[in-house]
């Protein structure tokens, strides 16, 4: 069997196996597992099946630290239809990345149910992405990466998957999965070459606003990357499955020159 992103160490306490490592600093994590791993957290916190999360909002703190951790959970705003869920990743004493999610109460709304976005081509269709293996680090190396044709700096759509489930001896749901991906849009079609000598350009939150639940084991990314002209960033993407689009993520970034402060 494949290794895990994780091991629980028990009580809400995780180890990141090397799996996780970034691809700024090799001693920090990749975003996308972490954050995977928190969506998984809160799935597992006080679960109530008559809701679904449908709004993730992650924020980063600073490094994240290919430590020991913990994982605190707690209920923001209480709620019968509507409920908001916390889970921060602490280690050592600091909160490194805080996660926010909107629960909704689901319902039957298939006779006014419609999505404007047009489904990408599968993965089938794609090839292999040899952008992307200019990103260091064991995470871009755990992901199985292909392309699908037209992509350039800016503007570009992939298909991503992985062999490795979240939390060792734990099934991962289709959403933990898809979700534990999604960080990797920065760096589907970047405006200027990763580890170059021009510019870094980190994301410093990842946005998630899910109209369904994703389902299988591959994520599609339709991104669109812009930079402003005094130093700011964002990545875009419509998130798909092969059933179709499920969602839209937005990342800003700070972008700055190589040996900026």
């Amino acid at each position: 069997m494949a290794e895990s992103y994780y091991r629980s160490l028990g009580n809400g306490a995780y180890e990141a196996t090397i799996h996780t490592q970034g691809a700024w600093n090799p001693q920090e994590q990749h975003m996308a597992p972490i954050s995977g791993l928190l969506a998984h957290c809160l799935e597992e916190f006080q679960p109530r099946p008559e809701l679904r999360m449908a709004r993730i909002s992650y924020d980063i703190f600073g490094l994240i630290p290919r430590t020991a951790f913990e994982v605190k959970t707690s209920v923001l705003r209480p709620g019968r239809t509507i409920e908001l869920v916390q889970a921060e990743m602490v280690a050592g004493g600091r909160t490194a990345v805080r996660a926010t999610a909107w629960r909704l109460a689901r319902g039957s709304t298939a006779e006014v149910s419609a999505v404007e976005e047009d489904p990408m081509p599968g993965p089938a269709e794609a090839g292999t992405h040899e952008g992307m293996t200019a990103w260091p680090g064991a995470f871009i190396e755990s992901l199985e990466k292909r392309a699908l044709p037209g992509l350039r700096p800016g503007r570009g759509r992939a298909w991503l998957r992985t062999p490795h489930e979240m939390v060792e001896g734990m099934p991962t749901s289709d959403l933990v999965r898809l979700v534990g991906m999604v960080d990797t849009a920065n760096g589907i079609s970047t405006r200027v070459p990763p580890g170059g000598d021009s510019y870094i350009f980190p994301n410093v939150d990842l946005q998630l606003h899910l109209h369904r639940d994703p389902r299988g084991e591959w994520l599609g990314l339709d991104t669109r990357v812009t930079f402003g002209t005094d130093g700011i960033g964002l990545t875009s993407a419509v998130l798909h499955d092969i059933h179709g689009p499920f969602g839209r993520s937005e990342q800003i970034l700070t972008v700055r020159p190589i040996g900026g402060a």
